[in-house]
């Protein structure tokens, strides 16, 4: 009797493992729906800091619009190497030889075959080995079970299996996920009155940004000229360039040469991508709220009108031996997976970010600059021409700004908790989603959300309750950017103290527009004026007492060193003040006590004596906590 208890109770043992082995439930600490820029990104830094993170994407691809949407042509941040995005521009100069060699093309710096990049994405999400991709997956369903999100998807093998993961990240083109968790969200231009936007349209309408399906070219050194597509009228893009058929061109002052036009995205290899938004393949249609069904059909239309593009380079203009390359994308077509989205549903966060917190941070009610965990340099671009009215909207093309840093809040929706949301559906105006939608921005967004579902995982508590020191920690120690500052490089031991002294307000940057180019300055090497101190007087208001009587605009080093020991002793740290290891420690040179203390100097001495930026905690609009 006692053999047949052990053989059934063996058996029962044996079920109940073939049962788990076999289970179609995957239990995972955070789901990422997209495997584009921003998803990717965000797998890979949730991964790199330990917690388990599957990514399903619909595609084969990894990568978004760098790479499944053709659009490898990078905007902005040429120098500004953040975390992801600087590791993925270092990877694509070793492929190619030399950073040099990504420079084919006019309109970037940073030009590539999408399926090298594509190559690229896939051996950085494999060396994570919490990281796991389902490639041609679709999420059915999503819902929200006491603190566990219940995902059902349909996978590559056309099998239904539940995902039950704490964290979700909604890493889609045109935020699908938030809205099936029931977040707020706003489509088209707000009017004026409600983001104070002095460029912003007079009252709100739903219209957004042109899509693009991209073309990339191969010269084949022979006729390959497609048949003539039906419907085909040259007249659409008559004025695409300079040529005999252009006779009013809606934007006269950039009718550029044919070839302008084609080497605008020149890609190593004889490759072109074309992605040209003067009067060529960009179409217009709001897609947002469409069903499966209807997107579909607008997605053929908006293909059709590329290849009368295509059609059009090749016959009206005699780039008769460009065609659509036939090693890039393995679609029936030989387009990309999917169109370059420049616009989709922006969610309703815990702050949303305007165009005023970019051209005035400092003046802002919300100090949302404290808060920032990525940066731009691009303008304000957004394309409208395919619109048919688009005359009465306003223009912003290349609108100039400064370069800035886009605050944690944006990707934490209002009133639903264990969700982050990334990509272009974060919480910003409309007007300045023109540059937070740019490829390296995404990137950054994407890696930052990673760090907070991560944080948020390990720490056991809500999205919302994480420090956002603690994030912004993690994203300096994977080599990002809080604020835009262009004094040192990432590699430089000077720049962590002057990102972290940045960030508390203490000493502030200095952006400005420089022709094509969005730049920030700490101004580390000027120096220290007394009325540049505001922000240092604000956590510290009893060190203001020290200047009532003072005369002098500067500081010497001296009398910098004797104000921050007082702080020190006031605040009850009793930290050492010892200039020779500061001065050793961060490579300064004259250390002369008698001498005008810089703006970088007081910056290294404020970190390592007081370290607000750690000890003066702040909430997630930028106010400090007590």
């Amino acid at each position: 009797m006692k053999n047949l208890y052990s053989l059934f109770y063996t058996l029962i043992f044996v079920l109940i493992l073939t049962s788990c082995k076999h289970s179609d439930i995957e239990q995972i600490d955070v789901l990422v729906v997209g495997g584009g820029a921003s998803g990717m990104a965000s797998g890979i830094q949730a991964a790199r800091m330990g917690v388990n993170v599957l990514i399903i994407e619909e595609t084969a691809w990894l990568g978004g619009m760098l790479t499944s949407a053709g659009v490898s042509a990078v905007d902005g941040n040429y120098n500004l190497p953040a975390g992801l995005w600087g590791e993925f521009k270092d990877r694509l100069s070793d492929y190619y030889g030399g950073i040099d060699s990504l420079k084919t093309g006019w309109v970037s710096h940073v030009l590539f075959e999408p399926s090298v990049g594509n190559k690229i994405f896939h051996e950085m999400v494999a060396a994570e080995k919490n990281l796991r991709i389902w490639k041609n997956t679709f999420l059915k369903t999503v819902k929200k079970e006491q603190n566990e999100w219940i995902v059902e998807v349909l996978t590559e093998d056309q099998k239904t299996k539940t995902i039950r993961a704490e964290i979700l990240i909604d890493a889609t083109e045109l935020g699908d996920i938030a809205k099936m968790c029931g977040v707020k969200y706003d489509i088209g231009m707000e009017s004026r009155s409600d983001t104070q936007e002095d460029v912003a349209p007079e009252k709100s309408n739903d219209i957004v940004q042109d899509m693009t399906y991209v073309a990339i070219l191969k010269d084949y050194g022979k006729d390959v000229t497609i048949p003539r597509p039906e419907g085909y009228d040259p007249a659409v893009f008559a004025c695409a360039c300079d040529n005999s058929l252009c006779l009013s061109p809606k934007e006269p002052d950039r009718l550029w040469s044919k070839e302008m036009m084609i080497t605008y995205g020149k890609l190593p290899n004889h490759k072109y991508m074309i992605n040209w938004p003067i009067e060529g393949n960009d179409y217009y249609v709001n897609l947002i709220e469409k069903t499966p069904e209807e997107r579909a059909k607008a997605l053929e239309l908006a293909k059709h009108h590329t290849m009368c593009f295509v059609y059009f380079l090749q016959h009206e203009l005699g780039y008769n031996t460009l065609g659509l390359a036939d090693d890039e994308y393995p679609t029936a077509d030989r387009l990309p997976f999917i169109p370059y989205h420049r616009e989709s549903r922006r969610i309703h966060g815990l702050v949303r970010f305007t165009l005023n917190d970019v051209t005035a941070p400092y003046e802002q009610k919300q100090k949302l600059y404290r808060t920032a965990i990525a940066v731009g340099d691009y303008p304000v671009d957004h394309h409208h021409t395919r619109y048919h009215g688009h005359e009465e909207l306003p223009n912003l093309y290349f609108h100039p700004i400064p370069s800035y840093g886009l605050p944690l809040g944006v990707l934490i929706p209002l009133n639903v908790e264990g969700l982050i949301v990334a990509e272009k559906s974060i919480s910003v105006s409309n007007i300045i989603n023109g540059t937070t939608r740019l490829q390296p921005v995404v990137l950054q967004i994407g890696q930052a959300a990673g760090a907070l579902a991560a944080l948020s995982v390990k720490k056991k508590c809500a999205i919302g309750q994480v420090p956002v020191r603690e994030v912004q920690n993690a994203v300096l120690h994977a080599k990002g950017y809080l604020l835009p500052y262009l004094d040192v490089p990432v590699s430089d031991v000077k720049f962590i103290p002057y990102q972290r002294i940045g960030a508390t307000g203490i000493l502030k940057g200095v952006g400005k527009n420089v022709g094509w180019s969005n730049q920030t300055w700490l101004r580390a090497d000027t120096l220290l004026l007394i009325s540049e101190l505001d922000g240092l007087f604000e956590i510290y208001p009893k060190s203001k007492e020290m200047f009532e009587k003072k005369k002098a605009e500067t500081l010497s080093i001296q009398e910098a060193a004797s104000l921050v020991r007082n702080i020190s002793e006031t605040e009850g740290l009793d930290a050492a003040v010892d200039l020779d290891e500061i001065w050793r420690n961060y490579g300064l040179q004259n250390l002369n006590p008698k001498r005008d203390i810089l703006r970088g100097e007081m910056a290294l001495l404020i970190n390592q004596v007081l370290d607000p930026f750690n000890r003066k905690q702040v909430d997630i609009t930028g106010e400090y906590i007590e």
